[in-house]
């Protein structure tokens, strides 16, 4: 396992971290069996870092039980972050740091961060509350060792952020789509001056995979038959030197085995200017049919009206990548014909309760609109109807405001 060390504490890191947002679940709940299976060999095999959210259901609680049974709590480090998008004050520090202790099963988090930090807005606010001297005084008590911050906003915004706190880390989205996106190429090299930058999202959510447009992941496969698209993603995020590590959600044995193994021989600056070559033809594929940059992280869930945002978002940006037959059985299949109450775009009453929580800032409530247009044409609730009739899922009526 390659490493690569964090400039604030000289830990040393391994270059793929666990993201534990997307374990795998069973009927609803987090598999324990199967994610204790993937944690054990990932550590196994040298990951050090797991990063989890108190806002991300069952992960804190699984990931604190697994590292206690097996004993092996000192030989990571955890990284987990402040929900900011239920503090309202000093007093929710404490509320929520004791919790994510307790459901850890730590006394002290390796690195903490201020999650979905967007703007100075939001920071100034929290230097109000205190933060500054909460972080320090936890510090002291050596119960946070590195303090940063998760960012989803603008490039400006960013950059000040940087400026106004001695941040140790922060993380970003970032991937071979994304150089001008949020934080983007000239925030990840200002960044990497002064800390650490850990990359989330370097698939985009998985959507550089199985949302690949045809014509872009047969560019990758005609360059190297051996290399999946994934792969081809990893690389050019590990390929970044100012890249300390990235983050990975991987709930299949087969998707562990492969990052693993890419991590292994992955190194700073090693593509060539072919395989440069190569990502830009598939960026311009990808942008011409990529409409909505939908991360599918459900942020935005549950919607008042029962739609299925990420739902709607991934089936339409299919109807462009993958045709519109493919898209259309996407869009009624998550939308419409195995739900108990239908959940298509046709449901949005443009409350805007959506937006206020997506870290992608989405005009979810235009985009909604976008999707009802291509995604139910005149003959979409009629042959939705009767499908669920003759599935037992009543007749649709859900559908009406």
């Amino acid at each position: 396992m390659q490493c690569r060390v964090d400039k604030k504490s000289g830990n040393e890191l391994s270059i793929l971290g666990f993201g534990c947002m997307r374990f795998p679940r069973s009927m609803g709940a987090i598999d324990m069996r199967k994610t204790e299976g993937l944690i054990m060999e990932a550590i196994r095999r040298g990951v050090n870092y797991f990063d989890t959210a108190y806002i991300y259901p069952g992960s804190e609680e699984a990931l604190g039980t697994i590292l206690e049974k097996n004993r092996v709590r000192d030989q990571v480090f955890i990284a987990t972050k402040l929900p900011l998008v239920v503090v309202r004050g000093h007093e929710d520090f404490d509320k929520f740091f004791n919790k994510q202790l307790e459901r850890l099963r730590t006394d002290h988090i390796d690195y903490y961060l201020m999650h979905m930090l967007t703007d100075m807005n939001l920071w100034e606010k929290l230097r109000e509350w205190g933060i500054a001297d909460w972080i320090q005084e936890k510090k002291q008590a050596g119960a946070i060792r590195q303090a940063g911050f998760s960012f989803h906003g603008a490039q400006d915004a960013f950059l000040k952020l940087l400026e106004a706190y001695p941040w140790d880390f922060c993380q970003i989205q970032y991937n071979y789509t994304g150089e001008n996106y949020q934080a983007g190429t000239a925030g990840l090299k200002k960044a990497a001056e002064t800390m650490s930058v850990v990359i989330m999202e370097p698939l985009l959510g998985g959507k550089l995979v199985g949302g690949l447009p045809s014509e872009a992941a047969a560019l990758f496969k005609q360059a190297d038959p051996e290399l999946s698209a994934a792969a081809w993603g990893l690389k050019w995020v590990w390929n970044q030197p100012e890249v300390t590590l990235l983050l990975s959600g991987m709930n299949e044995q087969s998707q562990l085995e492969e990052n693993l193994n890419l991590a292994d021989t992955s190194l700073p600056e090693m593509l060539t200017e072919q395989e440069h070559a190569i990502y830009r033809q598939v960026l311009a594929v990808f942008n011409a049919s990529y409409k909505i940059r939908c991360t599918g992280c459900n942020y935005c869930m549950p919607c008042p009206r029962n739609v299925n945002i990420p739902g709607c978002f991934a089936a339409y940006n299919a109807s462009f990548s993958m045709g519109f037959v493919l898209g259309m059985q996407q869009y009624t299949t998550s939308t419409a014909i195995t739900s108990d109450q239908m959940s298509g775009a046709g449901r949005c009453v443009k409350c805007g309760k959506c937006e206020q929580h997506c870290p992608q800032h989405i005009p979810i409530r235009q985009s909604l609109e976008l999707v009802r247009k291509r995604m139910e044409p005149f003959w979409y609730r009629g042959i939705t109807s009767i499908a669920r009739v003759v599935l037992g899922k009543g007749r649709g009526r859900a559908h009406k405001a």
